[in-house]
């Protein structure tokens, strides 16, 4: 009796453990980044990288693009954050650097320092990156922006992840 009960609940632990998303057979890609990654303004459900992750499901990858986006993070707070932000089962890492080190004083020498420790953690780790850099966000049409001007409305961040999808599947298909 015990052992039959032990069987079932064994039995009924793999089932939902295989059922999660973010099992073995499902690709995990970190987004990490600042507001535009967060998704200022708008609901997490449509920030891009959620956007990514339908456009790369939809496309039939079994896939799941976690958002590690804190709005005003300068590279070094992503540098410090980024042992926690890397899970065993990342194979993919967007970074967008964003613009915050420029408005808190981080000088560019620094900034590009941290993006290079960054890269190279990941390169050790075998993690491809796919930058998104602020040229990339400033070429998504003004329509798409809210009234700040840097952050995007729903539609802005799914053009976004549109332009980010080739560079994403490139990636993938290493």
């Amino acid at each position: 009796m015990f052992a039959k009960l032990k069987l079932t609940l064994c039995m009924a632990i793999c089932l939902v453990m295989f059922s999660l998303p973010g099992n073995a057979q499902t690709v995990e890609i970190v987004a990490l980044g600042a507001s535009n990654t967060w998704g200022k303004g708008v609901g997490r459900d449509q920030a891009y990288p959620r956007h990514l992750e339908r456009m790369l499901r939809g496309r039939g990858i079994a896939v799941r693009v976690r958002n590690a986006g804190i709005n005003g993070n300068t590279t070094g707070q992503m540098l410090r954050r980024l042992k926690t932000s890397i899970s065993a089962r990342t194979r993919l890492v967007v970074l967008q650097p964003g613009g915050n080190d420029r408005r808190k004083g981080v000088s560019r020498a620094t900034r590009k320092s941290n993006i290079r420790r960054i890269k190279r953690y990941l390169r050790n780790r075998g993690i491809p990156v796919v930058m998104l850099r602020n040229r990339l966000i400033g070429s998504v049409a003004k329509r798409y922006r809210r009234p700040d001007g840097q952050h995007f409305k729903s539609d802005g961040y799914r053009a976004l992840a549109a332009r980010l999808l080739p560079r994403v599947l490139a990636k993938l298909k290493r």
